[in-house]
């Protein structure tokens, strides 16, 4: 325990005296730290932010904003480093680490059916050029109207079958990256649709043209459901409300009468 407290003190003092460059840290270190990536981690900045963001630039924002904190309050502990000072700096450091990430989860499960309905009215458009291209060259020419959510899934997708895969990985890649209601049984769909010939493919387009509309209609129906259910509760509280103001308008009255 004595050697940690050590090292860290040392590392502390080597980079508060710029003798160690904390960006150059960070860049020989990125593999170790790679691994604090949460797995979803490049969806939720894709949710939020669309193909404008680069999810590997905020990652390494976070891991040099909670190393900052770190010293920052090993600076303030300086006069008296113990495991405690130290270990407390370190839970600082994870909660900034942690809350940009927190913030995303935040925002994906407030927009999480407007998010999971991209997926299906992306399809619907891409349904129509399917009916003149390939599977491949319709998602090719598809990209640009795509949702902004997921363009850079698209793009990596389309490099991978373009450089040679004809496998269902490409689309099996692109549904755990996107982990949006039915990706999984949506990409199956697609890349089955690239398959057969011309018969077989009008008889899938079909299949899968139903398979689309009836996931719209269902995003639409639980959308509708919680809109009237958010009425009902807003109702319910109206009620209420009224309800408590009746009864203490009430008991005022009877106050009244009494004195």
């Amino acid at each position: 325990m004595e050697i940690v407290i050590i090292a860290v003190i040392i590392l502390f003092i080597l980079i508060y005296n710029k003798t160690i460059d904390e960006k150059k840290f960070i860049n020989d270190n990125k593999k170790y730290f790679e691994i604090l990536r949460e797995d979803d981690y490049n969806f939720l900045v894709f949710a939020k932010y669309g193909d404008s963001a680069d999810p590997n630039v905020l990652f390494q924002k976070r891991i040099t904003y909670a190393i900052a904190t770190f010293f920052i309050f090993m600076f303030l502990f300086i006069d008296d480093v113990t495991l405690i000072n130290i270990i407390l700096s370190c839970l600082i450091a994870i909660a900034i680490f942690k809350m940009p990430y927190m913030q995303l989860k935040k925002y994906y499960k407030a927009h999480l059916h407007q998010i999971d309905i991209m997926l299906p009215y992306y399809l619907k458009s891409l349904e129509i050029l399917i009916q003149h291209y390939t599977v491949p060259v319709a998602i090719g020419k598809s990209i640009n109207d795509a949702p902004d959510i997921f363009k850079p899934g698209l793009r990596e997708m389309i490099e991978k079958i373009n450089s040679g895969d004809s496998s269902i990985n490409p689309y099996m890649e692109f549904a755990n990256d996107y982990p949006v209601r039915d990706s999984m049984r949506m990409m199956r769909l697609l890349y089955r649709l690239g398959l057969g010939g011309q018969e077989k493919k009008q008889e899938r387009l079909l299949m899968f043209s139903r398979t689309v509309s009836n996931l719209q209609a269902k995003a639409r129906e639980t959308k509708y459901k919680e809109r009237l259910d958010h009425m009902g509760n807003q109702t319910m509280i109206m009620l209420v409300v009224t309800g408590v103001s009746v009864m203490i308008i009430i008991l005022a009255s009877m106050m009244t009468m009494i004195g």
